[in-house]
């Protein structure tokens, strides 16, 4: 199955774990989530975790700017009969963001997963097209330990210290970090809920 091969193949790039997916899936339920962003799709993994969780008429776009990695996630979605309620953009992050502002309601569910250099910036524009309530998840902020050195010169540590010193300022959003430990080693989720 054709799903399922890319499934393994995507784990060496890093993607969520079996258990991770299902805490989002669990969280979207909980919050009865009707319109999810997700910022980095890759082979489409979380997306379909996420989907899952959304009612008949709920929707999930998600953003990614590789086009084969776009293709995967469209055969996956596809394959777990979720086409209906995915919205798949092809683009860079920073360029289609705006466009969302424009054209769909604000999200009550955002799950930030995609080049972390970026997170900042992701988070600004998660909290513009956040509505009051809606949670906001950014995979990766441990970076196996990595975060702990400030004089890191790794761009992906970096980008999480900067996202990690925004939420700390920021007084619209409440959030903690949840360490996970499993398939990939340890790592972590931010959780915060839009005020």
């Amino acid at each position: 199955m054709y799903y399922l091969q890319i499934i393994k193949q995507a784990y060496l790039v890093s993607i969520l774990s079996p258990t991770q997916g299902k805490l989002l899936y669990l969280l979207a339920k909980i919050k009865c989530a009707k319109n999810i962003l997700e910022i980095g799709t890759l082979g489409g993994y979380s997306s379909i975790w996420l989907a899952r969780a959304l009612p008949e008429d709920g929707k999930l776009t998600t953003l990614e700017i590789i086009h084969e990695h776009a293709k995967v996630a469209k055969q996956n979605i596809i394959e777990a009969k979720l086409q209906e309620k995915v919205d798949i953009i092809i683009g860079k992050a920073l360029d289609t963001l705006p466009t969302l502002k424009e054209s769909k309601p604000l999200f009550d569910f955002i799950f930030i997963d995609a080049d972390k250099p970026n997170n900042p910036d992701y988070l600004k524009w998660a909290l513009k097209l956040a509505s009051p309530g809606a949670i906001i998840i950014v995979d990766n902020v441990v970076r196996n330990g990595e975060v702990i050195y400030e004089t890191s010169q790794d761009e992906y540590v970096k980008g999480v210290r900067q996202l990690m010193d925004l939420l700390a300022a920021d007084p619209r959003i409440d959030t903690t970090a949840i360490q996970t430990v499993g398939l990939k080693g340890y790592d972590s989720l931010v959780i915060g809920v839009v005020k």
